[in-house]
């Protein structure tokens, strides 16, 4: 039976919810570029143009909003990611392929992130900064583990279908190397042409997919 005494839950105006994604927003910004240490509850607040108070409010202490601004995008990045492969399954059924190739399961997991935070006029370039800082550094790993450990388990089990021979363990580091070469170019893909000396523009999520399939290959001995 339902308990009609119970005060409902007033849902958040739209100025809260605007409030809170300016927050978010702010958040995400700055602690892409300063990392946590480097961030101040102060320094968000005034970037958002909020009190420090509806920080607080919004986000509170500065792990938590950390946490929060982690988990964000990560349902929908994972979203994204299945989809893409379910959609290349898909089309290999239609084509006559009972399974996928290496690449096609590697293709579904780098570029939505990519065309998510790297290309030109991306929708998230600072969340791909953030997450290569969340890698690096070891207190997040259980944030890690929450966001993104889920999706990558399915795609490690797709790849371990693909390559029955292969350990678990070469399987892993391989994917492991191949979301370090993803993170390094949204963080770093200006290196790239710095150490090469020229200006010619590659197709970076290409080039980072024959190298992430050549090391699989090898090191898994497939």
């Amino acid at each position: 039976m339902t308990d009609v005494s119970a005060p409902r839950k007033r849902a958040p105006s739209k100025k809260s919810l605007e409030t809170k994604a300016r927050i978010l927003d702010a958040a995400e910004d700055l602690f892409s570029k300063r990392g946590f240490d480097g961030t101040s509850i102060r320094d968000i607040a005034k970037q958002a143009g909020a009190q420090v108070a509806l920080v607080h409010h919004h986000g509170g202490p500065k792990e938590e909003l950390f946490h929060m601004v982690v988990a964000r995008r990560a349902k929908p990045l994972a979203e994204l990611r299945l989809k893409a492969l379910e959609e290349k399954k898909a089309a290999a059924e239609r084509d006559g392929r009972s399974e996928l190739t290496l690449r096609e399961i590697l293709a579904s997991f780098v570029q939505p992130f990519l065309e998510m935070t790297l290309t030109e006029g991306a929708p998230w370039p600072a969340y791909g900064r953030l997450i290569a800082l969340v890698s690096a550094d070891e207190r997040w790993r259980d944030i890690a583990a929450e966001c993104f450990d889920p999706t990558a388990a399915v795609f490690v089990d797709e790849i371990a279908d693909l390559l029955p021979g292969a350990s678990r363990t070469a399987i892993s580091a391989a994917f492991v190397f191949t979301v370090s070469g993803m993170l390094a170019l949204t963080a770093s893909s200006w290196r790239i042409g710095a150490v090469a000396r020229e200006q010619e523009q590659a197709d970076l999520a290409e080039t980072l997919l024959d190298y992430s399939e050549a090391g699989f290959l090898r090191l898994c001995k497939a």
